[in-house]
C-alpha cells in the first residue's frame, strides 16, 4: 500500500534546521549519548501536541490563531495573546530566518567551496523565493519530502558508519542522566524540537490538505511517522558527533574532520547535502508559519496566492538573506525571540489543550484522559524549561 505523506513532513522539516544539527552536534561531542533520553522525550512531546493541532484544523477547518482568537471572549485578553504569538512568530522567525539560511548556506561551501560564499546566502534565498512563489501546497509538499529524505539519509548514513555502541545507545535513550553543566544543553534539545510556530503551521496546512473527519487516521499516521523520523535524524546527528574524538569543534561541519578516516574525503559533501536540506526546509517552513499566523490574527481568511500572504513571507526571507549577506549579528532580537518563545510554548500548549477539550468546538473528538494527562504534563515541562530559558538570557541562571 503506497503511504501518503502529509503535513507532518513540513513540521519534521521545519524542526530539523541549522539550529538543530549544530545543538545535536555539541551535545554529542561533549556527552557523548546520555543526552539522548531528551530528545526522545521532546520526539513524543511534539507527537502529542502537534497530533492535538492536526485533529483541531480537520475538526474545526480552522488555523489554531483563529481558532484561539474565536474561543477568548474577553477583548483585552484576545488582543494580549494575539499580541504575542504575533510578535513571537513573525518577529521571532525573521531572526532565525538568518539562521536557517546560514546553515543552508554553509552546506553550500562544504560542498562547492568558499570561493563564491558572498552569494550562497542569495543563492538560498531565491531558490526558497522561488519554491514559496509557486503557492501549491502538494509542490511544497513533494520537495520538501524530498530534501527531508536526502537529509535524513545523509544523517543516517553517516550514524551508521561510525559503528556505535548499540547498547549505549539504548541506555542513552531510556535512562535520563544529567551530566554537569548539561541542563543548558537538554534545555536546548527540547528547545529545538517542540517548535511552538509548528503548532501554527500544521493546523494551517492540515485544514488545507484534509476536509473531512475521515481523515483523521490518515492525519494522525502522517503526524507520527513523519516526527519520528525527523527525531531519528537528530538522534543520528547526535551518534554521529559521539564518534568524534576532539571536542575542538567550532560549527558543525568540523564534524567532518572526525569522520574522514572513515568517511573519507566525501563526509564533508553528505555533511553538506544534509546541513543544505536543513537550512532550506526550515529557511521555507518558517515563513510560511509567519504568514499563517499574520492571516489569523489579522482575519485575512487567505490562501496562499493571495498578495498579503505572500508580503509576509516574502519580508521574512528578505530578512533573513540580508542578515547574512551584510554580517547582521541580530542578537537582541534573537534573546527577544527566545524569551517569548520561551513563554509561548506553555501558553500556547494551554489554550490548545483547553480547545481540544472544548465539545462545542471538537465534537465527539475531544481529548481522551490519557492524552490530557500527556498534554498537561508537557505544559508543566515547557513552563519550567521557559522559565529557565528566559533566565539564561537575561544571565540568572
Amino acid at each position: 500500500m503506497k503511504l501518503k505523506m502529509g503535513p507532518g513532513v513540513l513540521v519534521a522539516a521545519a524542526f530539523i534546521g541549522p539550529g538543530t544539527v549544530t545543538v545535536c552536534s555539541m551535545a554529542g561531542v561533549q556527552y557523548g549519548y546520555l543526552l539522548l533520553w531528551a530528545l526522545l522525550l521532546s520526539v513524543v512531546a511534539t507527537v502529542v501536541l502537534q497530533e492535538m493541532a492536526a485533529r483541531l484544523g480537520i475538526i474545526t477547518q480552522k488555523g489554531l490563531a483563529n481558532a484561539i482568537k474565536e474561543e477568548i471572549g474577553v477583548r483585552w485578553i484576545k488582543m494580549l495573546v494575539l499580541g504575542l504569538i504575533l510578535s513571537a512568530i513573525v518577529i521571532g522567525n525573521a531572526a532565525y530566518e538568518g539562521g536557517n539560511i546560514g546553515g543552508a548556506s554553509l552546506g553550500l561551501e562544504a560542498i562547492f567551496g568558499p570561493e563564491y560564499q558572498s552569494f550562497y546566502p542569495w543563492i538560498v534565498g531565491i531558490f526558497a523565493f522561488l519554491l514559496l512563489l509557486l503557492g501549491n501546497y502538494r509542490v511544497l509538499e513533494k520537495v520538501l519530502v524530498s530534501l527531508v529524505v536526502i537529509m535524513s539519509i545523509s544523517f543516517l548514513l553517516t550514524a551508521i558508519i561510525t559503528g556505535p555502541d548499540i547498547s549505549a545507545i539504548i541506555q542513552g535513550l531510556f535512562i535520563p542522566k544529567t551530566p554537569d553543566g548539561s541542563i543548558l544543553n537538554i534545555i536546548a534539545l527540547v528547545g529545538t524540537t517542540v517548535v511552538p510556530y509548528n503548532l501554527f503551521l500544521h493546523t494551517s496546512l492540515v485544514s488545507e490538505k484534509w476536509k473531512s473527519q475521515e481523515n483523521l487516521k490518515e492525519a494522525r499516521r502522517d503526524t507520527v511517522i513523519s516526527i519520528a523520523l525527523g527525531g531519528m535524524v537528530s538522534m543520528s546527528i547526535v551518534v554521529a558527533a559521539a564518534a568524534i574524538p576532539s571536542s575542538q569543534i567550532t560549527n558543525v561541519m568540523d564534524m567532518t574532520k572526525g569522520l574522514e578516516p572513515l568517511y573519507g574525503e566525501s563526509a564533508k559533501y553528505f555533511m553538506g547535502i544534509g546541513l543544505f536540506a536543513a537550512g532550506v526546509t526550515s529557511a521555507i517552513t518558517a515563513p510560511l508559519a509567519a504568514a499563517y499566523v499574520a492571516n489569523s490574527c489579522f482575519g485575512w481568511n487567505t490562501t496562499m496566492d493571495n498578495i498579503r500572504f505572500k508580503l509576509v513571507w516574502m519580508t521574512i526571507l528578505l530578512v533573513g538573506v540580508l542578515f547574512m549577506s551584510v554580517g547582521i549579528k541580530p542578537l537582541e532580537i534573537i534573546k527577544f525571540a527566545q524569551v517569548t518563545n520561551g513563554m509561548l510554548l506553555p501558553i500556547i500548549s494551554i489554550f490548545l489543550l483547553w480547545i481540544v477539550n472544548r465539545k462545542t468546538v471538537m465534537q465527539e473528538y475531544q481529548n481522551t484522559q490519557f492524552q490530557n494527562v500527556m498534554g498537561i504534563n508537557i505544559i508543566i515541562l515547557s513552563a519550567i524549561l521557559g522559565a529557565k530559558s528566559i533566565l539564561t538570557v537575561f544571565g540568572l541562571f
